[in-house]
């Protein structure tokens, strides 16, 4: 079967069409992502080396990991927890629609507020000084840091990721709560189902995949967080973005070759939670389909 020259420019119009995106990816993430790759196992002549790999494994580094992978997986958790009950709320809540949709565009704008400005709100809202800080202190005689709270510590930048975790949990999981069927819950119902079994055996079970799937994408969206964490700890908390910074920006720990490591297991744990939310992903859009 013939192509017709009209068919022709318009599947090369079509390509031409996506070819900046292509381009952009290219430039921005495939080609870094190789060089990462290919540095990790080199050292600083060139030479193919596992030492940079190895050395992954050495107590400190694996301490940053372990900061960092606990700290994603309790900003997580709580992104999902917040997050899953404002979109029922939301969703289920019978709130009015502009409440709703006053929501939904922040959450729009918050999940993508981090960095230093994100630090900085934070630093002035619950830093030793911060507003909220003060108004304990001099109107409830409660005094914040001396109950062993710290803003710069493992619980500070938990709750401060949880800022743009909730928000994010938002905007995944609504749809997913929108596309519970009506005809389900009656169903269950007119089988004797009472509210909380309904959600229990039915709504739940359903969600799961989508709750899962959620709460991988918030893991690894943490995972690889610097900007906050930087702004607002400095080196103090030894996470591996931090880490990483440290050992290529020329300091007296510069090894460029073990920063490309540290990015390249940073992209083993990174791709490992995408896979698995791809294919959390695949099994809950059977259910809203």
């Amino acid at each position: 079967m013939q192509v017709s020259k009209a068919e022709r420019n318009r599947k090369l119009f079509d390509w031409l069409g996506v070819a900046p995106f292509m381009l952009f990816a290219l430039m921005f993430l495939i080609v870094p992502t190789l060089y990462l790759v290919t540095g990790a196992f080199q050292d600083a002549n060139g030479h193919f080396t596992l030492a940079n790999i190895v050395d992954l494994f050495t107590d400190k580094i694996m301490s940053s990991f372990s900061i960092s992978i606990r700290i994603s997986i309790a900003s997580a958790i709580g992104g999902v927890l917040l997050g899953f009950y404002i979109a029922w709320a939301l969703v289920l809540g019978g709130l009015p629609p502009f409440i709703r949709s006053a929501v939904m565009t922040f959450c729009g704008v918050a999940s993508n507020f981090a960095g230093v400005p994100l630090a900085f709100a934070f630093l002035s809202t619950l830093g030793r000084l911060g507003l909220i800080t003060v108004l304990l202190r001099d109107w409830f005689g409660i005094n914040l840091y001396a109950t062993g709270f710290n803003l710069l510590s493992f619980t500070g930048l938990t709750l401060t990721y949880m800022y743009f975790q909730i928000p994010l949990m938002v905007l995944i999981i609504t749809p997913a709560i929108e596309g519970l069927r009506k005809e389900w819950r009656e169903a269950a119902e007119s089988l004797g189902a009472t509210h909380a079994q309904y959600w229990m055996k039915v709504a739940l079970p359903i969600l799961l995949p989508s709750l899962a799937g959620a709460f991988v994408l918030l893991f690894a969206n943490s995972f690889g967080a610097i900007a906050t964490a930087f702004s607002l700890t400095g080196s103090s908390l030894n996470i591996v973005p931090i880490q990483l910074y440290a050992q290529i920006r020329g300091d007296v720990l510069h090894n460029a070759n073990l920063g490309y490591a540290l990015a390249f297991g940073m992209i083993v744990v990174t791709g490992i939670s995408n896979i698995i939310y791809i294919t959390l992903r695949v099994r809950a859009e059977r259910w809203q389909k």
